[in-house]
Formats: structure tokens, C-alpha cells, sequence
């Protein structure tokens, strides 16, 4: 059996909010096993680990880099967000990411491409970049979206400047239709996906693993009711109907319109682009997104340096 840490325990609590003997009897439940604890938390009424999770804590800088029928956005980190401010900081990101347009958009790709400004691999002007600013950075995600005929549509949330930002999101809309139809409608769907995050395009290509993950919840949470089975399984069908239109971006409520899904609201753009538009892709990189920055106590270290 897993040897329930201190360590452990702190890491659930900060991951789900849970009590500190809550998060202990979880892991117990669950042989240490992290994800499976915080969902034992959440099916108990204790933990919105779910709802935590996303935070965002590294600083640095999300760009993006399009040509119309193609579209790339990249997440280069910095230590501290003064650093992001840095005009020089800024200029690298958004090279970067025109770099990352030629390739598959990969970040070992994008790594290994030369970075025109420097003549060196983009992975070497990063080096050379650290040893000038004085703080460490790292390329961290990247992603790439294309399509034959259509428009990649972009937006940048929090913008610092031109195509760089704290959030950004590519959206690739396949059609014969009018480009400017598209691209207007690509970017109403694109600040859509910021500020939704869903997790899939249709509910039938949500990931099943997620699907069963939360069906599982909603089973132990029925439960509790104390109902028949029969009564349970209709009330987790329910529920999970329910989940599906809130977590795939064509069933969702639009943004721009709530009295329309993003599904209608496309379909209603087709006929305004003379022409089918199919989604066929989208990327969403939110800073920071799933990395923990080290907490510090600013007075600790404002009392440590006065000490000498």
C-alpha cells in the first residue's frame, strides 16, 4: 500500500481546497492516488477540485502567428511578469512564433528551427536570450492548426501588444464560403472558446476516460439520495446529457448570443458565406495553465535580507 505522506496530503489539499483529515482519508480510500482521491472528495460534497484545477501561476507570454489558412500559437515562460514585460522578451515570443508557422508546430520542431534574427536553432537563442535577461525561460507548448480551404481564426485575451497576450486561441473553419464571413465568425467563436474552454468540439469527441470519470461522480453523488437504482440511472443520464452540452463548443450556449448554441450561430454564418462551415479544429493555451509557481513569503524575504 502507498505510504500516505505529509507531502501527499498537501499536494490534494492545495490541488482540491479539502480539510487537511478529509484529504488524508481520501488518499487512504484511494491508495495515494491523487486524481482518483480528488474525485472521491468531489462525489462526497467536500472538494470543487475541478473548478480550481486550471489556475494559472507561471508568467511569460502566449503568442500567435497566422497566414490566413494556417495559424500557430506558442507559450514561451519567464520567471517573473516583469520579464514579460520586457520589450525584448516580447520581440522573441512573437518571433518565435513566426518560426513555428513553417514548422509542424511542434515544440521540439519549433526547438530545432533556426531562428532567422539569431542564425541559431530557436532552442540556442533562447539560451543565448536567458543568459542576456538574466532569467530562465522555456518554451512550453505550442500548437498548430491548418486546413486546405477555409480560415484559422485567432484571438488574443489580455493582450500585451500585437498577437502576444495571457490567453490565445486558434479555431479552423473549413469552407468554400466568403473568407470574410469566415473570419468574422472564426474570431466570435475563437472569444467563445476563451472564455468557455471546452473541451471538445462535439459531445461524441469528448475524451471517454473524462466521460467515464465524471459519469462516476454523478453515480456516487446519486447515490447519496438514497433513490432506487432504476431512478439513480435516469438521474446520471440526465446529468450527463447536461454535461455534454456544457462542455462541447457547438452545444454550448454562444457567447456573442446566448439564444443561440455555437452550432446555430454557425450554421446561420453559413448561409451568410454562401457555403457549409464545418469546425474542424481548435487550440486554447491559457498561460501558465497547469504549472504551479512557488508561493513566497514577501515579508519573510524583506526581514531575511534587513538581517544581512
Amino acid at each position: 500500500m502507498t505510504e500516505i505522506t505529509a507531502a501527499l496530503v498537501k499536494e490534494l489539499r492545495e490541488k482540491s481546497g479539502a480539510g487537511m483529515m478529509d484529504c488524508k482519508k481520501a488518499l487512504l480510500e484511494n491508495n495515494g492516488d491523487i486524481e482518483a482521491s480528488i474525485d472521491w472528495l468531489r462525489a462526497k460534497g467536500i472538494s470543487k477540485a475541478d473548478k480550481k484545477a486550471g489556475r494559472a501561476a507561471a508568467e511569460g507570454l502566449i503568442a500567435i502567428a497566422g497566414a490566413g489558412h494556417k495559424a500557430v500559437v506558442v507559450e514561451l515562460n519567464s520567471e517573473t511578469d516583469f520579464v514579460a514585460r520586457n520589450d525584448a522578451f516580447q520581440d522573441l515570443v512573437r518571433g518565435i512564433a513566426s518560426v513555428a508557422l513553417t514548422t509542424d508546430g511542434s515544440v521540439e520542431a519549433i526547438s530545432a528551427a533556426t531562428y532567422p534574427a539569431s542564425g541559431k536553432p530557436v532552442a540556442d537563442t533562447i539560451k543565448d536570450a536567458i543568459a542576456t535577461i538574466g532569467e530562465n525561460m522555456t518554451l512550453r507548448r505550442a500548437a498548430k492548426l491548418e486546413v486546405e480551404h477555409g480560415v484559422v481564426a485567432t484571438y488574443i485575451h489580455n493582450a500585451a501588444g500585437d498577437g502576444i497576450g495571457k490567453l490565445g486561441v486558434l479555431v479552423a473553419l473549413k469552407s468554400e464560403g466568403d473568407k470574410a464571413v469566415l473570419t468574422s465568425i472564426g474570431r466570435q467563436v475563437a472569444m467563445h472558446i476563451a472564455a468557455t474552454n471546452p473541451l471538445a468540439i462535439r459531445a461524441e469527441e469528448v475524451d471517454p476516460a473524462v466521460a467515464e470519470r465524471e459519469r462516476n461522480v454523478f453515480i456516487e453523488q446519486a447515490r447519496r439520495s438514497g433513490k432506487p437504482e432504476a431512478i439513480i440511472e435516469k438521474m446520471v443520464d440526465g446529468r450527463m446529457r447536461k454535461f455534454f452540452e456544457e462542455v462541447a463548443l457547438l452545444s454550448q450556449a454562444f457567447v456573442i448570443n446566448p439564444d443561440l448554441t455555437v452550432g446555430a450561430a454557425v450554421e446561420a454564418a453559413a448561409k451568410e458565406a454562401g457555403a457549409k462551415i464545418e469546425v474542424v479544429g481548435m487550440a486554447r493555451l491559457l498561460l501558465g495553465e497547469g504549472v504551479e509557481k512557488e508561493e513566497s513569503d514577501f515579508a519573510a524575504e524583506v526581514a531575511a535580507v534587513a538581517k544581512g
